[in-house]
Parts: C-alpha cells; sequence; structure tokens
C-alpha cells in the first residue's frame, strides 16, 4: 500500500478537533486512508441503504454506537444528521470522534461550514501524486505515462489500462453522480460537454461558445460546470488581480483535476497518440499545475494559486500567491529550453517589481538549476511552496 502524505497531516489535527473531513473525487482513496489511519473506530456508509436509514430514523444511537469514534463514508447522503453530530462533538469534547468523508464538494462542504464550524477541520484528497509514486513499483518512465494514466489508485493498484478504467468511472460518475444533482435528461449531450471541457484545457472558459457548440444555453453551461466542479472533476482558475496592469484578462480558465479524465475524453488511448496531439502542452500545464495543487493539499492547506495575462497577450501560466510572495511560473512541455521560454517571467517581473529569484520554468526535461531569468525545474523536481 502507498502511504499517503496527507496521512501526518490527519493525524495531526485529529488530536486538535472533534471533526476531520474528508472531501476528494470518488476512488481518490478517501476510505482507503480513514479505515487505515483509524482502525478501531466503527465505519459506516451512507450510501449503503440500510445505514442510511438506521442514521435517518434514530441518529441519536446511530452516532453512539463506539466508544472510540466513527467513520461516515458520503456523510452528505443524510443532511440532518450534522446537526447531531455538532451536539455530540459539543458534549463529548473528545477530539478525532468523527471522521466524515464526501464525494460531493458543494453538498458536504455546505453541511459542513452550516453545522460544524470551528468544530472541524478541513482535507481535500486527490488521486496520487507524484511524489507519492515516486520509488515505488507504480513509478513511471516519462510525463507522457503519468498524463495518460493520471493518478487514480485502483488503476494502479488493479493494474488497469486506462482505456478500461476511465469509460468506466466516466459513466459511473455521469449515471451516479451528476444525475443525482440535476436532471440531466440527455447524458449524450452532457458527455459531449464533457468532451468539450477536455479539448479546452488551459484555455480561457467561453461559456457562450461552449454552449453553442453543445447546444445548450449559458445557464445549462453553468450548471454543469457547477456539477463538474462539486464531483472533483474540473477546477477553474481565476486570473490575478493583485493590479500590476488594470488592462488584465478576466475570465477563468478551466482543468481537470486528473489528466487521464481528460485524455480519456479526448480519445487518447496510447502515449504515442499523446505525443502528438494538439492538447499535449496544455495537459502538460494541466499535470504540473493539479501537482502543485496537491503539495497543498497533502499538507492540509489551501492553495491560492492563479494564472496572470493582459490583453496584449503577455501571459503566466501559474501565479503561486502567498501573501508576502508572488511565485509565477511558466510550464513548457518541451525537453529542451529555448531562451523565449523566459520571455513572460522577464516581463511579468519587470512590471511587477518581483524578483527573478522568485520565478520558476518547469519543463518536460530532466534538468534542474538556477539562471539569471529564474529557476528552471524538471518535471520530476518540482518546487515546493510551504
Amino acid at each position: 500500500m502507498i502511504p499517503r502524505t496527507i496521512a501526518e497531516k490527519v493525524l495531526h489535527l485529529a488530536t486538535k478537533y472533534p471533526v476531520i473531513s474528508i472531501t476528494g473525487p470518488r476512488q481518490s482513496g478517501k476510505t482507503t486512508l480513514v479505515r487505515q489511519l483509524f482502525p478501531d473506530y466503527t465505519y459506516v456508509n451512507l450510501e449503503n441503504p440500510d445505514d442510511r436509514q438506521a442514521a435517518k430514523e434514530a441518529p441519536r444511537e446511530f452516532l453512539n454506537v463506539s466508544t472510540k469514534g466513527i467513520v461516515i463514508d458520503e456523510a452528505q447522503y443524510v443532511p440532518e444528521i450534522f446537526s447531531y453530530i455538532q451536539l455530540f462533538a459539543d458534549e463529548h469534547k473528545q477530539n478525532g470522534e468523527f471522521i466524515l468523508t464526501g464525494s460531493q464538494h458543494f453538498l458536504f462542504m455546505e453541511k459542513i461550514t452550516q453545522s460544524l464550524a470551528g468544530r472541524v477541520a478541513i482535507f481535500n484528497l486527490l488521486p496520487f501524486s507524484l511524489q507519492e509514486l515516486q520509488g515505488t513499483d507504480f513509478q513511471k518512465e516519462t510525463h507522457l505515462d503519468y498524463i495518460l494514466n493520471g493518478f487514480f489508485p485502483r488503476l494502479y493498484d488493479q493494474n488497469i489500462a486506462p482505456r478500461d478504467y476511465f469509460p468506466n468511472y466516466l459513466q459511473t460518475y455521469v449515471e451516479r453522480d451528476a444525475r443525482q444533482l440535476v436532471n440531466i435528461s440527455d447524458l449524450d449531450v452532457f458527455q459531449s460537454f464533457l468532451q468539450l471541457c477536455a479539448g479546452r484545457v488551459g484555455q480561457l472558459f467561453n461559456k457562450t461558445e461552449v454552449g453553442n457548440l453543445a447546444g445548450v444555453d449559458q445557464a445549462t453551461v453553468r450548471r454543469w460546470l457547477s456539477i463538474l466542479k462539486t464531483g472533483f472533476q474540473v477546477f477553474t482558475l481565476s486570473p490575478h488581480f493583485r493590479n500590476f496592469n488594470k488592462r488584465i484578462v478576466k475570465t477563468p480558465k478551466l482543468y481537470f483535476y486528473d489528466t487521464g479524465m481528460a485524455c480519456a475524453l479526448l480519445n487518447i488511448k496510447s502515449v504515442e497518440e499523446l505525443q502528438n496531439h494538439f492538447a499535449r502542452g496544455a495537459l502538460f500545464e494541466n499535470f504540473i499545475i493539479v501537482e502543485i495543487m496537491k503539495s497543498f493539499f497533502n499538507k492540509g492547506y489551501r492553495p491560492n494559486l492563479y494564472f496572470w495575462r493582459d490583453r496584449s497577450g503577455h501571459e503566466i501560466d501559474l501565479l503561486v500567491d502567498e501573501g508576502d510572495k508572488i511565485y509565477p511560473i511558466e510550464i513548457k512541455a518541451a525537453t529542451a529550453v529555448q531562451p523565449q521560454f523566459y520571455k513572460g517571467l522577464s516581463f511579468f517581473n519587470t512590471l511587477s517589481g518581483n524578483s527573478p529569484e522568485l520565478s520558476y520554468l518547469i519543463y518536460g526535461g530532466q534538468n534542474s538549476y538556477d539562471g539569471k531569468f529564474g529557476k528552471l525545474r524538471s518535471w520530476k523536481n518540482l518546487p515546493q511552496f510551504i
């Protein structure tokens, strides 16, 4: 079993808070993690009809089954139970008593913030990180292999080919999760929308254009995008607004939490196809951004990630905003460095007064060194900001 980096922080904060919540996409390893970390706790899954019925009919008795603690999987299926967890947490004053997981982020977090504010430590668990797989039997040779396969644990644990894994995952997600959140009458149109999203990885997300291509209105696009975000399928990066230049683009950019899913939706079936695909650079950018995001989540922190682009076409792929410091990052899939790769960083640093020492160029090659215009880093040696 591959150790999860997030485990250390979860165990630490379980000694400080009565409730621990862990959200993330389906099959990201939430259940495996909590059952490994809290083996003596009573475990229930509210997707199970029997557990769900028991929680609804007698919530006090349901929560009072263990003196050590209780793990509740997919807790959002019984929203009323959160109020009882609040009461028990206040009465018992026992840290680490309740471990909650959920794969529907909005529904889950809505109940958390309503009922458990100040009593809960919140974590996001994404699929395996590059760091977690390095040095294991599952380590891949190239970044293209990682991009194609993605990082879902079952795909590695059970040695499932991506072309077998993702169609089944997608069908389960669409037919179970998406339909629970909104009435999708035409699943084929929704899947076409998903494919359109995959074709726009790393691009400004134009709702009107996507709606016209999918044959739905903007309201439907907004609703469906919200569904994908709620289920941890996609996320958007907002443009950075600390005013280095007032004439900046204000539309967000779209990415997938797992590049394997994006590749499957683009019908990319092999590393050779990916190597020559029009979206290779965008998928590499997606891969790097999510890995940096995981490095924050796995330490228990929420990342402040943005992009920057002005109306003249100057752009920085990723900004990590740490308050007193901003780290501009350019991301290039090429395996050889060209001098023009640093142009965006140089322009941004001159405009903002940022130090080149805080700048990074991450690329698809092997070398890492510090240069005059910024720090070059291989995809194998990503910078850590915390």
